[in-house]
């Protein structure tokens, strides 16, 4: 059968035989299910993707997440365990020629070996619309088994035809018992890890580059690489991994942070919901995260502008100075000091009393203009004259007499400015706007009467 094939045609391009001599990372790359580090939600026994896998009844894949948990390795195992040809493409280097060569060779290997040919596309989102285009229709005929791996949201990354016809799975960071159960394989394997040399660790060093490797597999294991292979063997020839020896390998922690992706808005989103639930601690933690990460700390003073409004309000009105304040201020001194102002802020924002009373009355008045009947201004004020308007719809006087409110006592008298007179403002009493409710429950029930 082997004869039938063109000379040219290449073999598949993995999952190969690794070589002795790869990255540990690499050669304890997982080749079962059970082998992958994490993942449980995803792969535990009786979920859907490990049914879908261990019946092979999938048809295309997207797998996102961050860096080092696991996306290009679970391709492999699903290519391994399904006894599939593998065939992988880069989207930063990849073309469309490169794309319909895979795809020819997929149909030719169908056709003289009925093998189906699984086509891993790492970092899906940068293919560009051509590129996803060209294999759409390959996807759609089962030609190739399409999975995809990016570090991006493919909802807001990928083209909506090419999600549709996938199956979403995000990977999360892998958890730190599972990082060290890990190392601890790569220790005791003869054949791929670091079994035939004589390494001994401490449970705190495990610990240690298991935290500081921020849920990153592939982390986790060069660091464990590089404390066995550059720390001399001491009495006996044996290798001892200290807690320091640990802390230099795996040097100062790698902020996992992306500053266009799901990192930039999930860590600005537990930035602004703290602040929201009045936990001055984790506002600082997330504030110091973005900060380290090198996000525009301008981005930042927005944001916290905005909360000042939507979460503070009317409770305390002077949050929304101290917000603007503090934009002032690193405008004018800029970093690094400029982030004591930002800190100033979210502390005060998050320690402040809670309302987003008018934000929410506005939402609901805007729903009342876009859905329902738009009213009429009242003719009493309106800007014609009392002349216009009575010749206009006849009209009685009473009816077009405007009441000055600073004519009156306290500056207020009981008068319609909505035709239908509609409540949108329900103040708290959250902070200084208890102050307002009292005012305005008087007001209403002097309208009332």
């Amino acid at each position: 059968m082997d004869s039938l094939f063109p000379e040219a045609m290449p073999e598949a391009s993995g999952p190969s035989q690794v070589a002795s001599d790869a990255p540990l990372a690499a050669r304890m790359r997982p080749r079962t299910l059970d082998e992958v580090a994490g993942q449980k939600h995803i792969l535990a026994e009786g979920n859907l993707l490990r049914r879908a896998i261990e019946a092979d009844r999938f048809s295309s894949l997207i797998f996102y997440g961050p860096p080092g948990t696991g996306k290009t390795t679970l391709a492999t195992v699903i290519a391994r365990s399904t006894d599939s040809r593998f065939e992988m493409l880069n989207g930063v280097e990849s073309n469309v020629a490169e794309i319909r060569e895979k795809i020819s060779q997929a149909q030719k290997w169908r056709q003289l070996r009925d093998q189906t040919t699984i086509l891993f596309i790492d970092e899906i989102h940068r293919f560009n619309k051509a590129q996803q285009d060209v294999l759409l229709p390959h996807v759609e005929r089962g030609t190739v088994r399409f999975i995809g791996a990016t570090t991006h949201n493919p909802y807001f990354y990928v083209n909506s035809p090419l999600v549709s016809r996938s199956q979403i799975f995000q990977l999360e960071p892998v958890p730190n018992d599972d990082l060290v159960e890990l190392m601890e394989r790569a220790l005791a394997d003869e054949e791929r890890g670091l079994g035939k040399l004589p390494v001994t660790i401490d449970p705190a060093a495990l610990v240690h580059i298991a935290e500081k490797s921020d849920g990153d597999a592939r982390r986790s294991l060069t660091a464990l690489e590089l404390a066995a292979l550059t720390t001399p063997e001491g009495d006996g020839g044996n290798i001892h991994i200290t807690l320091e020896v640990a802390e230099e390998s795996i040097q100062q922690k790698a902020i996992v942070y992306d500053a266009d992706g799901d990192e930039h808005y999930d860590t600005i989103s537990a930035f602004i919901k703290s602040i929201r639930g009045s936990d001055p601690d984790a506002a600082l933690y997330w504030l110091a995260k973005m900060l380290v990460a090198g996000e525009d700390p301008r981005f930042i003073a927005r944001r916290l502008v905005i909360s000042a409004s939507e979460d503070i309000g009317l409770a305390d009105s002077n949050a929304l100075r101290v917000a603007m304040d503090a934009h002032k201020a690193f405008e004018f001194i800029g970093m690094p000091e400029g982030r004591i102002p930002l800190a100033h802020a979210t502390v005060y924002l998050a320690t402040a009393p809670k309302s987003n009373s008018a934000y929410a009355a506005l939402g609901e008045a805007m729903h009342d203009v876009k859905e329902g009947r738009t009213l009429a201004v009242p003719a009493h004020i309106r800007t014609k004259t009392r002349k216009k308007i009575a010749e206009g719809n006849g009209a009685s006087d009473e009816e077009l007499q405007y009441l000055y409110a600073h004519d009156y006592k306290g500056g207020y008298v009981p008068q319609a400015y909505l035709p239908e007179g509609k409540t949108y403002y329900t103040p708290t009493e959250n902070g200084l706007e208890k102050r307002i409710k009292e005012r305005l429950d008087y007001w209403r029930g002097q309208y009332k009467s």
